[in-house]
C-alpha cells in the first residue's frame, strides 16, 4: 500500500504540473498539450497490455523496479528542458515515462493482491485503489504548493542579479527599449514596457527552474518506495501462485 501511495503522489503530481508547464511557459493550447502528451499515454497503454498478458511469468519486483528507474530517467530528462524546448523535445521523455508506468501498474496490482484470499480480494483491491487515489490527491496539493514556493525562491535569487547598474541588465533593458521604440513606442513608454518584459522573463526563468525541481522530486519520491518491494514474498500474480487459503 505505501508503494501505491507514493506511486499516486509521483504520477498525479507529475501529470498535474506538465500541462501547466506546456501552457503557461510554452504558450501551447489545450489541443497542442494533449497532442504532446498523447505519445506517452499510448506507450503506457501498449506496455500495460504486453505486461498484463505476461504477468504470471514476470516477477513484479523486477518490473516495478525497472519501471521506477525508467520513470526517474524520464523525470530527469524533463527537468533538463528549457524555455526553447518544443513538443519534439518532450516526445522521448514522455514515452519513457509511459513505458515506466506501464511496467509498474499491472505487476504492482497483481503482486499486492496475490496473497489475499478470495474473501478479502474485493476489499483489498478497493483499499489499494483508494490508497493510490489518496496519494494522488496529496501529490497534486503538494506539487502545487511546492511549485509556487520554488518559483518564488528562484525568482528572489534571480532578481538579486538584475539590478540597476549591472552591465548585463542595462544592456538587456537598452536592447528591449530600442526594439520597442523601433515598433513605434515613445521613449518613456518603451522603457517601462522593457522593464515589464524583463520582469516577465525573470519570472519565466524562475518557473522553469521550479518545474525542473518538481520533476526530479517526483522521480525520487517513487524511487523511495523501492525498498518496500522487499516486503513481497513473491513477485508473482495470483494465477501463478495456486489457490490462496
Amino acid at each position: 500500500m505505501p508503494v501505491a501511495a507514493l506511486l499516486g503522489v509521483a504520477l498525479y503530481g507529475s501529470v498535474f504540473v506538465l500541462p501547466i508547464f506546456l501552457q503557461s511557459l510554452h504558450g501551447m493550447t489545450a489541443w497542442q498539450t494533449g497532442r504532446s502528451i498523447l505519445p506517452g499515454a499510448l506507450a503506457s497503454a501498449v506496455t500495460m497490455a504486453v505486461v498484463g498478458r505476461n504477468a504470471n511469468r514476470l516477477d513484479a519486483r523486477l518490473t516495478v523496479a525497472g519501471g521506477t528507474l525508467l520513470f526517474l530517467l524520464s523525470m530527469w530528462m524533463l527537468s533538463r528542458l528549457s524555455m526553447d524546448a518544443g513538443a519534439q523535445d518532450m516526445f522521448w521523455p514522455l514515452v519513457a515515462r509511459g513505458v515506466g508506468l506501464g511496467l509498474i501498474f499491472v505487476p504492482l496490482t497483481n503482486a499486492t493482491m496475490a496473497e489475499l484470499d478470495d474473501a478479502h480480494l474485493a476489499p483489498g483491491t478497493g483499499m489499494f485503489n483508494l490508497t493510490r487515489q489518496l496519494g494522488g490527491s496529496l501529490g497534486i496539493a503538494t506539487m502545487a504548493t511546492l511549485l509556487t514556493r520554488y518559483t518564488a525562491q528562484h525568482r528572489a535569487s534571480l532578481v538579486e542579479h538584475v539590478v540597476s547598474g549591472d552591465p548585463a541588465t542595462m544592456t538587456r533593458i537598452t536592447t528591449l527599449t530600442h526594439g520597442l521604440i523601433g515598433k513605434g513606442m515613445n521613449t518613456i513608454a518603451a522603457h517601462q514596457q522593457a522593464l515589464a518584459l524583463l520582469d516577465g522573463q525573470v519570472t519565466a526563468r524562475a518557473s522553469v527552474l521550479a518545474f525542473s525541481r518538481i520533476y526530479v522530486l517526483s522521480g525520487l519520491l517513487l524511487c523511495a518506495a523501492l525498498p518496500l518491494l522487499l516486503l513481497f514474498k513473491t513477485g508473482k500474480g495470483r494465477g501463478s501462485m495456486g489457490p490462496v487459503h
